[in-house]
């Protein structure tokens, strides 16, 4: 039997003509090490905007706003036999304030888009890699 789907958020955060991208820790429990795009875990009785925004300062100690939806995308992780899916519901959202701390990754970087690929992402962030490829050329 499969687990309950877990909804997860993540933003594509800009400024001026960067994106911002995090580094999972090294002890992470799916893909250590691998990048991906700030967010986490939306909770009981939470909006998916309100997780974003409680996550991305709780993570990296910033203030966003969120401009729009840009892809939902699930991907079912399969760790120790065991499936996990994944609902990721991804924003396009604008840095307001604050300065990057690497609070629950263990690495985060303002990169230009055009450089993307050269990042090693998580697999349930490829969808978003892609499309924000896309949208570059």
């Amino acid at each position: 039997m499969d687990d309950i789907e877990n909804v997860v958020t993540a933003a594509i955060i800009r400024k001026d003509t960067k994106i911002l991208i995090a580094q999972r820790n090294n002890d992470s429990y799916l893909e250590p090490n691998k990048w991906e795009f700030p967010g986490g875990k939306v909770e009981q009785n939470e909006t998916y905007e309100e997780c974003l925004i409680r996550e991305i300062h709780e993570e990296l100690d910033i203030q966003i706003s969120i401009d729009s939806l840009f892809l939902v995308t699930k991907h079912v992780y399969v760790k120790e036999h065991r499936k996990i899916p994944i609902l990721l519901v991804v924003y396009l959202t604008d840095w307001v304030d604050g300065m990057v701390q690497p609070i629950e990754c263990q690495d985060a970087r303002w990169i230009d888009v055009h450089d993307i690929r050269s990042y090693d992402f998580a697999e349930a962030d490829m969808p978003v890699v892609m499309k924000l490829v896309d949208g570059a050329q």
